[in-house]
């Protein structure tokens, strides 16, 4: 039986995860564009720059939760990859769609929504859709327009609890 484009892309994606040096968990990253591969991305510190593999991993020893510590992780992440990669190399993703995969480092499905950086990331490079899937395989869909809102709505709510707690 053949496979549908979205679980064509996502096991692309998740090729693209095997190159990952994070210890805590591999992702990939590609964009489409009229239904070509213009970019990929995985997880993993500026090019040139030490990794998890050579040296350890600075959120283990620290024990940092996972979608926290991006200020002692050097990692740039597999969305934030496909997106610069696009851009040194001149590809267009304006309307794009990203398929990502996440996995722990035994090889298991891991939870692979993009956090709160990369959301903004990708609302001002364009892409139209993140199609990624949950731990157990079912695939899911974002609506890159729909982040918008949650971030405003985010933000307004802290500035309205920092100007509660400023009051106080």
């Amino acid at each position: 039986m053949r496979i549908s484009k979205d679980q064509y892309y996502l096991e692309i994606a998740k090729a693209v995860s095997k190159r990952s040096t994070c210890l805590r968990r591999k992702f990939g990253a590609i964009i489409v564009v009229n239904d070509a591969i213009v970019s990929t991305g995985y997880n993993g510190p500026a090019r040139g720059v030490v990794n998890c593999e050579e040296v350890g991993c600075l959120k283990d020893i620290l024990k940092v939760p996972s979608y926290q510590g991006y200020d002692v992780c050097p990692a740039v992440h597999a969305e934030e990859n496909a997106v610069v990669n696009a851009a040194r190399n001149g590809a267009r993703i304006l309307g794009g769609v990203m398929y990502i995969h996440g996995e722990t480092p035994d090889g298991k499905s891991a939870p692979s929504h993009p956090c709160d950086r990369c959301k903004r990331i990708l609302i001002n490079s364009g892409i139209r859709k993140v199609i990624t899937t949950d731990e157990d395989g079912k695939i899911i869909v974002y609506n890159v327009d729909d982040w918008k809102i949650y971030d405003t709505e985010k933000y307004m709510k802290a500035i309205k609890e920092a100007k509660k707690n400023d009051n106080a």
